[in-house]
C-alpha cells in the first residue's frame, strides 16, 4: 500500500460511505443532516459522484468542501468523458483547493440528454486519466500525493465481452498509478470473493473495497438494475422480496437484513474496506452497523485475531 492510500486506510477494514451532489437546496439539507448522523462512526472516507458528462460538477465541488470542513476525508469522483486535459487539470485544481487529497478516476457515462461529442474528450479509459493525474501533481508540486481510486466490476464490466481481457484493463489502472479498488454494488459475496482472487493472480495487491447498496424499495431495485448494468440479483433476495407481498415496511427490513450478512460474511473473509452507497440516506446504513455490532470504536485488532483463529 503507497504512503497516500494509507491516509484513508489507516485502519482495515474500512467504512466509507457514497453520496450524490443535490440540486435543491431542500436536497443539500438534508444531505447535510445524513452526513451528521454518519459522522458519527467516523468514517474513514466519504466518496461524491460526478454527473454524467460533468454535469455536477459546481455540485460536486460543494460537497467536498462542506464535508472536508467537517474533517472527513472526501473522494470526488472525476470522469474522461465530456472533459479536454484543460477542464480536467482545472476540476483538479479546485478539489485539492477544496481540501481534497484524494479523487476516483473513472471512464464516466455519456450525458443523457444533451449533445455529446466523445472525440472532443481528452482520455476514452480510466488508465489514462490515471497516468493524467499523476503528472499533473508533478507538475503542480503539491508536496503530498493524491491517492487516486479506480472501480472495479466483479460480475464483469457491461461492456467486456472477454473477461480475460477486462483484467488487463484494470491491471492497467493500478500500474499507471491507482491506490485502490472500489467495486461496483453486488449482491452475490462469492462474485466478490472470485474478483479478488482474480485480482490476486494478476499481482494486483492494492486495497479492494467492496460496494454495498441495500435494497430498501421495490422501486430502488428496478433502479439498480439500470444504472448496475450485469449485476446478478440472486434468488434467495428475490424470493425474500416476494415474500414480503409490496409491504414497504417489509422489504426495507429484508434489504436492510440481507445487506447485513452480505457485510458480515465480507468481515469474517478479511475484507479490505466497505463502501456503502447510500443514495444520500442514512437510515439503512446505520441499521447496517447495528446489525454488524459495529461502533466508532471497533476493535479492529481483536477483529483480525478472530478471523484468523477461527481459519485455523
Amino acid at each position: 500500500m503507497s504512503a497516500s492510500s494509507s491516509v484513508l486506510f489507516d485502519r482495515t477494514p474500512s467504512f466509507s460511505f457514497e453520496f450524490f451532489p443535490p440540486k435543491t437546496q431542500e436536497g443539500a439539507d438534508n444531505l447535510v443532516q445524513t452526513i451528521v448522523r454518519l459522522q458519527e462512526f467516523h468514517p474513514s472516507f466519504v466518496s461524491v459522484t460526478y454527473g454524467a458528462g460533468g454535469s455536477s460538477r459546481e455540485f460536486t465541488r460543494a460537497v467536498v468542501q462542506e464535508t472536508q470542513s467537517r474533517g472527513i476525508p472526501t473522494v470526488p469522483h472525476l470522469t474522461c468523458v465530456g472533459h479536454t486535459e484543460a477542464e480536467l487539470a482545472d476540476i483538479l485544481a479546485g478539489y485539492t483547493k477544496a481540501g481534497a487529497r484524494a479523487v476516483l478516476a473513472l471512464r464516466g457515462d455519456p450525458p443523457r440528454n444533451r449533445p455529446y461529442d466523445p472525440t472532443r474528450d481528452a482520455f476514452h479509459h480510466a488508465s489514462e486519466l490515471v497516468r493524467f493525474i499523476r503528472r499533473w501533481e508533478e507538475a503542480q508540486g503539491l508536496g503530498y500525493r493524491l491517492t487516486v481510486g479506480v472501480a472495479g466490476f466483479p460480475e464483469g464490466h457491461p461492456d467486456a465481452r472477454n473477461r480475460l481481457r477486462e483484467m488487463d484493463f484494470l491491471k492497467a489502472k493500478v500500474d499507471e498509478g491507482a491506490d485502490y479498488i472500489c467495486t461496483q454494488l453486488f449482491f452475490d459475496n462469492h462474485a466478490f470473493f472470485d474478483f479478488r482472487d482474480r485480482c490476486r493472480i494478476m499481482g494486483i495487491d492494492c486495497p479492494i473495497i467492496a460496494g454495498i447498496m441495500p435494497v430498501t424499495s421495490i422501486s430502488g431495485l428496478n433502479r439498480m438494475a439500470d444504472l448496475s448494468a450485469g449485476t446478478n440479483f440472486p434468488s434467495r433476495l428475490l424470493k425474500a422480496l416476494l415474500r414480503a407481498g409490496g409491504d414497504k415496511g417489509s422489504v426495507e427490513r429484508i434489504g436492510i437484513n440481507y445487506a447485513s450478512n452480505q457485510c458480515g460474511e465480507l468481515l469474517d473473509a478479511d475484507v479490505d474496506g466497505i463502501h456503502f452507497y447510500t443514495l444520500n440516506k442514512s437510515k439503512a446504513t446505520l441499521e447496517i452497523y447495528r446489525n454488524l455490532g459495529l461502533n466508532s470504536c471497533y476493535d479492529v485488532e481483536r477483529l483480525h485475531m478472530l478471523n484468523h483463529l477461527y481459519k485455523a
